[in-house]
């Protein structure tokens, strides 16, 4: 089968791998969509602090697929059935699992970074990722590519869930890329009364109108600080999320908050890239509070699913690209120059197969 093989840090290749073997208690997937994100494109150029030097590994963990075999001692699925995978996946046994954290689990383990992930035609899925419910069937007439954006959207949850966005707020998001669009259009759903966008690039900005953004302040000519006092009077905004691994922008959203205000910081960066100095006056008599995110658990993401489902939002529109795992090549390349959206990789090329 065709796969993507991580080899080492701004090195992968396509690959011709063998068919995955399970045992017993595991499950064989056959892909029908999997998406390239911008972790896929941190690990290729910069590694991951989970994977040893020299190791390989098949990259991919925001994916959906049929169960092509059944391990015999798996119960609850069937083969042909459509599923999605959440790919945290905790120990099961320390305090964070039991909160059902796995995310924040010391010793998760993931697809595309401990176990052979997604940009491949086929993927085994492990007997602790079955047992710990990670494998979610898909409702009838959700499309395998749309649903496939059910991790991306997971973390998004998990984000907003933190940022306690109330009705009424007003948000602001840096960053319209594809992550900034799903904060967009989960603030509106969760009663921003506001939702503003900002990024360098106008065409970045235009969709991010389309998906929802009641107004958008193009960063590279104007100052964001200037325009929020401008447009609010003074006040400022009631939540800000980053979305993009600026760390400029931590120091810059702590001007820009209201009294009550909420940060969240949602993008990390590489390492080596050097952070900020925070004046943490505003926080204290701001009554400001900041929190961070990171992945997403198995309730994010089925709560992600369920409002795919219910058509709450319009995940197909960041989807940029479409390729099939022919061309999965292609498919890297694309990613890889950081212009796009969601680039997606299904055995036909296309996005409208139904589950």
């Amino acid at each position: 089968m065709i796969a993507a093989r991580y080899t080492q840090p701004g090195k992968f290749a396509i690959a011709d791998a063998a068919l995955p073997a399970i045992g017993e208690d595991e499950i064989l997937l056959r892909v029908q969509a999997t998406v390239l994100c911008g972790t896929d494109v941190k690990i290729v150029r910069h590694g991951h602090r989970k994977l040893r030097d020299g190791q390989t590994i098949t990259l991919g963990h925001e994916f959906t697929g049929t169960i092509e075999k059944v391990g015999t001692r798996v119960s609850g699925y069937q083969e042909g059935q459509a599923v999605g995978v959440a790919p945290n996946i905790g120990c099961g046994r320390c305090e964070m699992c039991a909160q059902g954290l796995g995310n924040l689990c010391p010793d998760y383990q993931a697809f595309g970074i401990t176990f052979d992930g997604s940009h491949a035609e086929f993927v085994r899925i492990p007997g602790e990722a079955i047992r710990q419910g990670n494998v979610i069937p898909l409702p009838a007439g959700v499309s395998f590519a749309e649903a496939a954006l059910s991790e991306p959207l997971s973390c998004v949850i998990n984000a907003q869930r933190q940022t306690r966005i109330e009705i009424g707020d007003t948000v602001l998001v840096y960053g319209a890329g594809a992550m900034g669009l799903l904060h967009i259009m989960l603030a509106a759903i969760n009663g921003a009364g506001r939702v503003i966008a900002a990024d360098l690039a106008s065409t970045r900005l235009e969709q991010a109108r389309r998906v929802g953004a009641t107004d958008t302040i193009l960063s590279s000519t104007q100052r964001v600080p200037d325009w929020v006092a401008a447009q609010t009077g003074g006040r400022g905004v009631d939540v800000v999320i980053i979305a993009v691994p600026v760390p400029a922008l931590q120091a810059e959203a702590l001007k820009i908050l209201a009294p009550y205000g909420r940060l969240c910081l949602f993008a990390g960066w590489a390492k080596g890239v050097e952070g900020v100095t925070l004046d943490t006056n505003p926080i204290h008599y701001r009554s400001l509070t900041v929190t961070g995110s990171t992945g997403g658990a198995v309730r994010d993401y089925a709560a992600a699913l369920r409002l795919i489902a219910g058509q709450r939002l319009p995940v197909g529109k960041i989807i940029s690209d479409c390729f099939d795992f022919h061309h999965i090549q292609e498919a890297y390349d694309a990613a890889m120059t950081g212009e796009r959206m969601k680039v997606l990789v299904t055995p036909s090329g296309h996005t409208s197969a139904q589950s």
